[in-house]
């Protein structure tokens, strides 16, 4: 392990994470909300502690795949940490334990929270929670990168990237396969934020047409954009009441949970690089075949087919991009419907978007896995290959995916069975929030339903929830190569 060079990097994000709190701040002052404190004396705190491990560059800036999946964890966990201290300074939360689950909720974009109403709280402290859903979107080392490029070093992967770059932004990125867009990859991240940040100003615009107000319009584009899911109403996007303004961050929660070298590739004119994208089509298709089977299961619930169409549309946009919006309270649904967004909660958006869950390219190559085992077994001596997007999916990314699945599930089983133990909860309130906490959505079903919280768990309960959120946005590996002892010896 190069420790120095780990605790370089890590100096570099705490005093970036200081800078970012100058916009809080800034809301602070312009509302007059009696917050500046809470952000003053973090960004005075980080100032002075950061650069002490930065002042000096070490002399070997290398990093290889266990000490780029060691700095990724141990920086989420840091920033976790220090994005909980307005909260604590500002009296909203006054519990070390709940302050850091929602630090946590935020820059890991699952947006559930322990506050049980959030619209008499400090505009600032509301701007913070918001714009932690967008800065953990694309990834915190991720806009690192792209503000400040890390060390160059001499080291490089297989495809060329210099190893200290690749291997840290590979243990970032979501979904089984890291893809880049152009040879260096400071100029990949930036084009990513470029368009995240582009989209993000044309949500905000949108929904000013519709009549939010700006600060609402600006607190929801960045959740919106992380598809995070915090609000700063009590009762989320229902609290509108508007059929324009679902519709709109409805389609733009969708557009954040599409892989982003889509993006790319219809700025290139590369027409042919989106209709051979196979994630994309299962990605449309799964909305569009369960927003209709809602739909017509909500007839029931609804007057008319319009309005099941329309509160069917969000609700399935807001669960599978994971963002967790709400525009009713869906857990009064049938069990038809609610048994279709509990698994839409276990699909979850594209890779390399904003979104959490298992991905759906991981769903298409574990459901290709699986047909040719059976197909295997009718015909042992055929040979057949898994191809995605008209290419061959390479052994070493099938046995990665299903080694990621079998993780997910023990991890989510323990998970499960540990809730159970926190007295007072149904079997569906701990299965959904696992659910909930580990695929980064936020709410679930019953007791945590989306007019509902986090706040009854106990301090056990709510640091495991914490942890699978963590798990969930560093997609496993990371966290559990951190945490084991193999990868800490010379």
């Amino acid at each position: 392990m190069n420790i120095p060079y780990i605790l370089y990097l890590c100096s570099r994000v705490i005093v970036i994470l200081a800078l970012l709190l100058l916009l809080p701040l800034a809301v602070s002052l312009y509302y007059r909300d009696g917050c500046l404190l809470a952000f003053l004396l973090p960004i005075f705190l980080m100032l002075g502690i950061g650069p002490l491990f930065g002042r000096k560059k070490p002399a070997r800036g290398t990093l290889f795949a266990r000490e780029g999946f060691a700095v990724v964890t141990l920086i989420w966990i840091m920033i976790s940490v220090l994005g909980a201290i307005p909260f604590l300074i500002s009296g909203t939360i006054d519990s070390f334990t709940d302050a850091v689950f929602e630090a946590v909720s935020g820059f890991t974009t699952t947006g559930a929270s322990i506050l049980p109403a959030v619209e008499g709280l400090p505009p600032s402290i509301l701007f913070w929670r918001q714009f932690m859903n967008w800065i953990g979107g694309m990834g915190v080392l991720a806009l690192v990168l792209a503000l400040a490029p890390f060390e160059k070093d001499h080291t490089r992967g297989q495809d060329g990237t210099r190893g200290s770059d690749v291997y840290i932004i590979r243990a970032e990125s979501p979904g089984p396969i890291f893809g880049k867009l152009v040879a260096k990859l400071r100029f990949n991240v930036q084009i990513l934020y470029i368009i995240y940040t582009c989209i993000t100003l044309l949500e905000i615009i949108f929904l000013l047409i519709g009549g939010m107000d700006l600060f609402d319009s600006i607190c929801h584009s960045f959740a919106s954009a992380g598809t995070g899911g915090f609000s700063v109403r009590n009762t989320s996007i229902g609290y509108y009441d508007s059929a324009y303004l679902e519709t709109v961050i409805g389609i733009f929660i969708l557009l954040f949970g599409v892989n982003f070298n889509i993006y790319y590739f219809l700025l290139t004119k590369n027409i042919l690089g989106i209709l051979k994208s196979e994630e994309l089509r299962w990605y449309l298709i799964i909305v569009a075949s369960s927003v209709l089977l809602i739909a017509c299961n909500l007839l029931s619930v609804y007057e008319s087919f319009g309005k099941s169409l329309r509160y069917a549309f969000f609700q399935v946009a807001s669960i599978i991009t994971t963002t967790g919006f709400s525009s009713v309270d869906f857990n009064t649904w049938p069990t038809f419907s609610k048994g279709i967004l509990v698994i839409l909660m276990f699909i979850g958006a594209c890779a390399s978007s904003t979104g959490g869950g298992l991905k759906v390219s991981r769903c298409i190559i574990l459901v290709k896995t699986a047909i040719n085992e059976i197909r295997y077994y009718l015909n042992p001596r055929e040979v057949r290959s898994i191809r995605c997007d008209g290419v061959y999916v390479e052994k070493s990314v099938v046995s990665n995916v299903s080694a990621y699945f079998v993780v997910y599930m023990i991890i989510f089983t323990i998970s499960t069975f540990l809730l159970t133990l926190d007295g007072g909860h149904s079997l569906e309130t701990c299965f959904t929030a696992t659910a909930a906490c580990l695929n980064n959505i936020g709410p679930g079903l019953d007791g945590v339903g989306p007019m509902s919280n986090f706040c009854s768990f106990n301090d056990f309960s709510t640091w495991l929830l914490s942890c699978n959120m963590l798990l969930g946005r560093l997609e496993l590996f990371p966290m559990l190569v951190f945490f084991s002892p193999t990868a800490w010896r010379k």
